[in-house]
């Protein structure tokens, strides 16, 4: 496929020769600018061609460029095994692993909108007062002259300005001042007095004007007559000037300050609206947002429960009911003892808090015990009713209070920031600007619409830019991270994306591609890993690799356009395009009455009140655009809500009312895309509990018998047959400077993080080195007879994972693979006797057509086991064979919430409202 190296073309990125992990010495030319697609199974080599490959060869070659100090490490980084590459512009990866768990991080910050933001506030931010409400502006010769040109010509008029009142001058001390200065005259109680003849030496610096010039006015050149004067009265007045109506009497204040109503404003500059800066920040929560704090949802963990049934969880003890006992007899009908919590009004709510007469309030009842917090018993119990809340100064802005009094168009950065990417759209769109604005701020301004239109366009409409980042799912920080590579308008670039569309509902795919064919377009080469149809038929270019995982891929199986592929037999991705291989709907669903789980009042983020009903021990798929509030159902409110019911402490439990039927389930298991595990250490084997076995064989090995070697000998987790200069990691770490740390092989034990010792006691002629770096399809011939591992190995096999290798790090793993392993855990448990409800959270996730039929096939396999099952899921495919589907939506963000349709893919179909039904209808006609 690729040219010799004589007849290269600069129009092409050329690759001979890839060996990298499972590749098979492959070739390929791939044309530049083009929106090229890698397809094919799991583990087929994608991500080893594309991202270990490609991309480490484009990052590699930009280190070059860097200092002496940076390139003395380059002979000790491994290169791509690879013989040559031609052609390769500078690389960005575009992945799915959430960019940051800073705190600080917001989808703002991410873009770099927020950047944007300050700087529009710092220039055309007007400054409210906070008493009267009225802008507040500062003076200069212009503005003084302004005014002075709409007086009446025949007055006369003082120059001047307040007697400045300096700490610790008398008023003597002052106009004596005044007089080394050469300034003799100064106006006091309506006359212009000489300080030469004063008499009477005023008590108070109050009304004491000091005069610079005297002067009539002529319209037309006021400012070229007294700008000189009202220039050095500002000097001299230290910022403020007074001119006074000898004839009318009327005095004008003017002042250089941002001042109004006797409160002085500070100037905005972009560090005031910056909560990263102690400038900016508020002072309580230093920017956080958040504070530790007692928390409503501890305290009255049931709002549906009055006072009197003991709303007030503190209170239910005989020890503290006394607080409960003054509320009722200081009452007088001030609050409804007998009306649920959730129905009292703000002012009820504050009385219970503030406390009235001898009832001292939930505020005087903790500060009573934070008296006493030297006993161990209080220091428990006030922890339990402590969380991180919003912060009560800022409101959760993080800025200080004054930044907040700077507007545009009455909206402060909190209150655009807290808005929807769609609403903050639509709001600058209609935001007018003055010719004077547009001057010094149109640039800004079209960067803030354009960066607010990419992120609208990856459909992240329904995202606020105060959005943490750490809470992102993996697609939306790929779209985010898409948007700003597009905002920064690089060209010539290789840009190399992870799947996408993950995350996407169907009806959003097509702003997916467009924003990647403008990336194209502005003269970039677009390389995109992803099994979406809709992206294959918009390519340029697909390459398919195969045929199957692991040491059976590794090869450009076909490759040319969607056409091409389609009509080409050897494509396993063509033949499922072309619906020649099909993944069936089952032929009987699960349509029979069984026990549900209740959900009631769920109101979290966006979700309307609603009532949902989940069956169970069936396949329940929860749909709608992204965005419509399914992981807000799922996550925070029905597996938070359980597991509160079950006396655990889930991460976050999402508001709702009540949820019935939980004890029709013995457990609750959440099998999201979060790392199986943090360290490098961590792999899929010792995951799913393979590796005990393993070390068991080779501990009763005759070799370590003779030595004594017991299973913890062959364990890289703790000291003695493990590697001690890496400690069992494989690799050491450089601290560099101003760049990311870097990962070097060990030079002691070359990365296979055992001793030598170790390494000599084989099994069948295989040492733990060379198990561990067996694919669970080879281990499964390798262990035949090995019963207890053999049905683990067999389960990592059954949901497409029999390409992994036993010991790969598990930090190495994507998304998807993570949620399989975990999968392939609770299947290799085989509890049959146990109810469990399992929760998938996008489980197709870096999964081929292929490889969702294993997936379902493992669902199945669950349900057999007397299981229930829900996911949250896009793939229509999968969509398809669920025996029950709640679809939420319509839209996304707060035109979302709501349940838009319930049933069995047929009854789905039917609801016109539902985008899920719309793109699923070709679905089930089609098979």
């Amino acid at each position: 496929m690729a040219k010799k190296k004589n007849s290269l073309d600069i129009n092409k990125l050329i690759i001979q020769g890839a060996r990298q992990h499972n590749l098979k010495n492959v070739s390929l030319e791939i044309p530049k600018n083009k929106l090229v697609v890698f397809t094919g199974v799991s583990g087929s080599g994608k991500s080893s061609l594309v991202f270990d490959t490609i991309y480490a060869e484009g990052q590699r070659r930009y280190v070059e460029s860097l200092s002496s100090y940076t390139r003395q490490f380059l002979e000790r980084m491994n290169r791509p095994e690879v013989d040559f590459i031609w052609g390769i512009s500078p690389a960005v990866a575009i992945e799915q692993k959430t960019s940051s768990r800073n705190p600080r991080s917001t989808v703002g910050t991410v873009t770099e909108i927020y950047d944007y933001l300050r700087l529009l506030f710092a220039r055309i931010g007007k400054t409210y007062c906070v008493i009267c409400g009225n802008v507040v502006t500062k003076d200069s010769v212009t503005t003084v002259s302004n005014w002075l040109e709409e007086q009446n010509e025949a007055d006369k008029f003082l120059l001047g300005f307040p007697l400045q009142s300096h700490e610790g001058r008398s008023v003597k001390e002052e106009l004596d001042l005044l007089k080394k200065k050469g300034l003799f005259r100064v106006y006091i109680k309506d006359q212009l007095v000489d300080l030469n003849t004063l008499q009477t030496i005023p008590k108070s610096k109050q009304n004491i004007f000091v005069v610079i010039d005297r002067f009539k006015i002529k319209k037309g050149n006021v400012r070229e007559t007294l700008a000189e004067s009202i220039e050095t009265t500002f000097k001299e007045g230290e910022g403020r000037l007074t001119i006074i109506n000898v004839d009318t009497k009327e005095i004008k204040n003017f002042t250089k300050f941002y001042e109004c109503c006797d409160v002085k404003y500070e100037e905005p500059e972009p560090r005031f609206f910056s909560f990263n800066n102690p400038y900016g920040a508020c002072p309580v929560c230093q920017g956080f947002g958040k504070t530790m704090d007692y928390e409503i949802d501890l305290i009255v963990p049931n709002q549906n429960l009055s006072l009197i049934d003991g709303a007030i969880a503190p209170w239910r003890t005989l020890k503290y009911s006394k607080y409960l006992r003054d509320l009722v007899k200081n009452n007088n009908g001030k609050i409804p003892l007998n009306v649920p919590y959730k129905n009292l009004t703000d002012e009820q709510k504050k009385l219970i808090w503030d406390g009235f007469g001898s009832f001292s309030g939930l505020h005087g009842f903790f500060k009573h015990l934070e008296e006493k917090t030297y006993k161990m018993g209080i220091r428990i119990l006030l922890s339990k009713y402590r969380g991180y809340t919003t912060c009560n100064a800022c409101k959760g802005s993080r800025l200080r209070r004054e930044a907040l009094n700077v507007k545009i168009n009455f909206k402060s950065i909190g209150d655009i920031v807290a808005m929807s990417i769609e609403k903050a759209l639509d709001f600058f769109k209609q935001l007018k600007l003055t010719e004077y604005e547009k001057s010094i701020a149109n640039q800004i301004y079209q960067e803030i619409v354009k960066r607010l239109t990419f992120l609208n366009d990856v459909g992240l409409s329904y995202l606020t830019l105060d959005r943490l980042s750490s809470t992102l799912s993996g697609g939306e920080t790929q779209r985010i991270n898409l948007a700003t590579s597009l905002g920064s308008a690089l060209m010539d670039t290789l840009y190399v994306l992870d799947e996408p569309s993950v995350g996407l509902h169907p009806r959003d795919n097509s702003k997916l591609i467009n924003i990647l064919k403008s990336l194209r377009d502005i003269g970039n080469t677009v390389l995109v890993v992803e099994h979406d149809p809709e992206m294959m038929k918009e390519a340029d270019l697909i390459f398919d690799l195969g045929p199957k995982a692991g040491i059976h891929g590794g090869e450009i199986v076909a490759y040319g356009s969607y056409d091409e592929i389609i009509n080409n037999e050897n494509s396993l991705t063509g033949k499922y395009l072309s619906k020649k291989f099909l993944i069936p709907i089952p032929k009987k669903r699960r349509t029979q009455e069984t026990k549900s789980i209740k959900i009631f009042g769920a109101r979290e983020n966006n979700l309307k009140n609603i009532d949902v009903e989940i069956p169970l021990k069936k396949f329940v798929a929860i749909t709608g655009v992204s965005g419509s509030g399914k992981s807000t159902l799922i996550h925070d409110i029905l597996y938070g809500g359980i597991v509160k019911l079950n006396g655990g402490n889930p991460p976050k439990i999402g508001k709702h009312d009540s949820i019935e039927g939980s004890r029709y389930i013995d457990e609750i298991e959440i099998v999201d895309q979060t790392p199986i595990g943090k360290s490098s250490r961590s792999n899929p084997i010792s995951y799913v509990k393979g590796y005990e076995i393993i070390r068991e064989i080779f501990a009763n090995t005759p070799q370590a018998r003779a030595r004594g070697y017991k299973p913890g000998y062959f364990s890289f987790n703790v000291p003695g047959g493990r590697c001690e200069t890496c400690e069992g990691e494989g690799f050491v770490t450089i601290e560099m400077q101003f760049l990311a740390d870097l990962y070097l092989e060990c030079e002691d034990c070359k990365g296979t993080r055992f001793k030598k010792e170790t390494r000599e006691i084989t099994y069948k002629g295989k040492n733990i080195v060379d198990v561990l770096d067996m694919t669970v399809n080879e281990a499964l011939i390798f262990f035949k007879g090995h019963n207890k591992l053999s049905n683990i190995l067999q389960v990592l096999s059954d949901v497409g994972l029999g390409y992994i290798k036993l010991g790969q790090p598990s930090t190495t793993l994507s998304g998807g693979e993570a949620q399989r392993v975990k999968l392939a855990y609770h299947l290799s448990l085989r509890k049959t006797n146990q109810h469990t409800l399992f929760i998938f959270d996008e489980p197709t996730t870096g999964l081929h057509f292929d490889d969702i039929k294993k997936l379902l096939n493992c669902f199945e396999m669950l349900l057999q086991q007397n299981n229930s099952i829900v996911i949250i899921e896009h793939n229509l495919d999968v969509i398809k064979c669920a025996d029950w589907i709640i679809d939420l939506g319509p839209e996304a963000g707060e035109k979302g919430g709501e349940v838009v349709a319930i049933g069995t893919p047929e009854d789905i179909i039917k609801c016109e409202n539902s985008y899920t039904g719309k793109y699923l209808k070709q679905y089930l006609v089609n098979n």
